[in-house]
C-alpha cells in the first residue's frame, strides 16, 4: 500500500508544477520490476517534486540545480528529527526478539539421490529407492558404499556427504525433512523431492544457541536507526504532500507508508 493512489488520465502536477506523460515514461522503466510500474513512477515523481520545492524553500537548492541525494540528505538532516537508538531501546528491543539473533541450527547431512529423469519411469526409480533404503536400514554400515555405486548426485563420490547444512541451504521440502525433527540417522522413509527420491542420514546436530547481546549490539542499533529514519521520512513527506495541491494522484493518510 501507499500513501498516494494514482489517478489515470489526469494530469500530474504538484503546486502547478506539471509532471509532462515523458518523465512518467521514462522513470516508468525504472519501476519495471513492480506491480504496477507506471503507478510507481508517477508516484516517486511526486514524492522528489514536492522535495525539491522543499529544497527551494529551504535556500538549499537553485532553480537550476538538479536535485540530488545529497540536497535530500541535506534537506531531511534539518527538518526530520532522527534519534540514535539508546543502549536501553537496543536491550529492550534484543530482550522482546531473541529468537531474531540466534546462530543457525546446523545439521551434517549425508544423502544418496535417485533421480527422475525422461529416460527412468518414477515407478522404477521408487521401487530401486525404496529397496536400497530398506537395505541401509538392515546394514547402515553401507551408506558410503552404496552413495558412491548409485547415487545420481555428485556428493556421491564423497559417500553422499552434504557437509554441513544450514536452513535456507537447500530446497524446502529437503530442508523440512532434515530439520522439522530432531532424528539423527537414517530418516524414515524417502525424502521426495523436484529432483527425485532421496535417502537421507542425519550423522549429527549442532543447535543453534542466543547470541549474546554484545555480539548484536552494532546491528540491532543499525535496524532501530533505519527503521526510525524510515518512520520520520514517512511522517515528513505525509506534512509535505498533505500540505500541496496535487493533481493526477490522490493522497490518503489512512492507508500504507509513503515510502517502500
Amino acid at each position: 500500500m501507499s500513501d498516494i493512489n494514482v489517478s489515470r488520465g489526469n494530469e500530474l502536477a504538484v503546486n502547478g508544477v506539471v509532471i509532462d506523460a515523458g518523465a512518467i515514461a521514462e522513470e516508468s522503466l525504472a519501476h519495471a520490476d513492480q506491480p504496477d510500474p507506471e503507478q510507481s513512477a508517477r508516484r516517486a515523481l511526486v514524492v522528489r517534486e514536492l522535495l525539491r520545492q522543499k529544497a527551494l524553500a529551504a535556500g538549499i537548492l537553485t532553480d537550476d540545480a538538479a536535485l540530488d541525494d545529497a540536497v535530500i540528505d541535506r534537506l531531511l538532516a534539518m527538518d526530520c528529527a532522527m534519534p540514535e537508538p539508546s543502549e536501553e531501546e537496543c536491550l529492550r528491543y534484543y530482550t522482546a526478539n531473541q529468537k531474531k539473533f540466534r546462530s543457525p541450527d546446523i545439521a551434517f547431512v549425508r544423502h544418496i539421490l535417485f533421480a527422475v529423469t525422461a529416460n527412468a519411469a518414477m515407478t522404477q526409480v521408487r521401487a530401486r529407492a525404496e529397496q536400497t533404503h530398506r537395505e541401509l536400514a538392515q546394514h547402515p554400515e553401507r551408506f558410503d558404499e552404496l552413495a558412491k555405486s548409485l547415487s545420481n548426485c555428485p556428493s556421491g563420490q564423497v559417500g553422499g556427504n552434504l557437509g554441513q547444512l544450514t536452513r535456507g541451504e537447500s530446497v524446502p521440502e529437503f530442508e523440512a525433512a532434515v530439520f522439522d525433527s530432531e532424528r539423527t540417522g537414517l530418516l524414515p522413509g524417502l525424502v521426495n523431492t523436484r529432483y527425485g527420491f532421496h535417502i537421507v542420514a542425519v550423522e549429527r546436530r549442532a543447535p543453534g544457541a542466543t547470541l549474546p547481546f554484545d555480539t548484536v549490539r552494532e546491528a540491532v542499533g543499525q535496524y532501530l536507526a533505519a527503521h526510525v529514519r524510515h518512520q520520520s521520512i514517512r511522517q515528513y513527506l505525509t506534512v509535505l504532500a498533505s500540505a500541496a495541491e496535487l493533481k493526477g494522484i490522490a493522497f490518503d493518510l489512512q492507508s500504507g507508508p509513503l515510502l517502500q
